[in-house]
């Protein structure tokens, strides 16, 4: 019971500091665009979490990753980093964090259903009717009647439901939503291949690497080489993306590194994201259920709700609110036994 605990306050932990991280990409975004904040942003976690490795490895690298290891969560860097993290930076541009954050909830039922094909996991009879609530949330959030008194420049009219937001970012938001999702199917299968490598190696997981310079178990420290092969192949890709997609890529890089509050929000997004948030969202799952762990997550569109009208001054609506926390409901019953 004490090690559920564990596993769901650092589950809770995940779900705020994913609020935080938003909030800062949000604006970062915005000041730099998605692909120079994302270059940044996965040079700075790689920086950290080399720190990390090293200070609990003895080596500033997964050195205990096989093939198998790489290659799976090069895979999931590639789904849910470049082009999850690309969508939803771009996003954030169109329709902000908080309304982002509620499609992130389009992780759970991805998940069930990726994880269903690709690894024979059982769905339990209750994941359809929790995609149903789920998309029944977020679609009350961002659709509405055509003469329900509010503005409608945003989207286009179809059968009598106006979408109430720009088409563009509802389609980078389920994109970058599906691709969570999509991610942690294929991370969690690179853990397991890691486990593997670890033990190959003739190493205890329980017990800490003798050159290291802080005893931590190996299993505690996995997660943290996990998010490095995965940022690391993010880099990559984001880089090849700036270049190929804007014959300026210099300039742009130039430009986000001169400005000052945008790197500062870009620290911000990197130490509550990727370094924190993404290695604490594995290592959850070590001291409590996936399901239990991914229902926590989802709190993160209503926790946002309070800081995006107190800070960033957003007008928020009863329908939105409603809508997130219908699409919470929609993610725990994923997880009913």
């Amino acid at each position: 019971m004490e090690v559920m605990i564990i596993g769901e306050s650092i589950a809770l932990m995940v779900a705020l500091s994913w609020t935080v991280t938003a909030l800062f990409a949000e604006v970062a975004s915005k000041r730099m665009g998605s692909l120079p904040l994302n270059v940044v942003r996965m040079s700075m976690s790689l920086v950290l979490l080399a720190l990390t490795l090293w200070l609990t490895t003895g080596a500033p690298y997964p050195c205990y990753a096989d093939g198998a290891t790489w290659l799976w969560l090069m895979a999931s860097g590639v789904v849910g980093y470049v082009i999850g993290d690309y969508c939803l930076m771009q996003c954030y541009i169109y329709i902000g964090s908080r309304l982002g954050q509620l499609f992130m909830t389009l992780s759970a039922p991805t998940a069930a259903i990726v994880g269903r094909l690709l690894l024979g996991e059982r769905m339990q009879p209750l994941a359809v009717v929790g995609m149903v609530v789920t998309l029944s949330g977020i679609a009350m959030a961002i659709l509405s009647k055509k003469d329900d008194g509010e503005s409608h420049t945003a989207g286009g009219l179809i059968g009598g439901v106006r979408l109430r937001l720009p088409l563009r970012g509802v389609v980078y938001a389920s994109i970058a939503g599906i691709c969570q999702g999509f991610g942690l199917v294929l991370s969690k299968q690179g853990m397991l291949h890691y486990h593997t490598s670890v033990a190959d190696a003739g190493l205890d997981a329980q017990e800490a690497v003798a050159s290291a310079v802080v005893g931590v178990p190996i299993e505690y420290v996995i997660p943290f080489s996990a998010t490095f092969i995965r940022a690391a192949i993010g880099l990559v890709g984001f880089w090849l993306m700036l270049l190929a997609l804007h014959r300026d890529a210099r300039q742009r890089m130039e430009h986000a590194l001169r400005d000052r509050k945008a790197m500062w929000c870009v620290f911000g997004a990197t130490v509550f994201g990727p370094f924190i948030g993404v290695s604490a969202s594995l290592l959850a799952t070590l001291y409590t259920t996936t399901g239990i762990a991914q229902t926590i997550f989802a709190l993160t569109p209503i926790l946002i709700i309070v800081p995006s009208v107190v800070l960033m001054h957003q007008r928020v609506t009863l329908r939105e609110v409603v809508g997130a926390v219908v699409s919470f409901a929609g993610v725990a019953l994923f997880f009913v036994r």
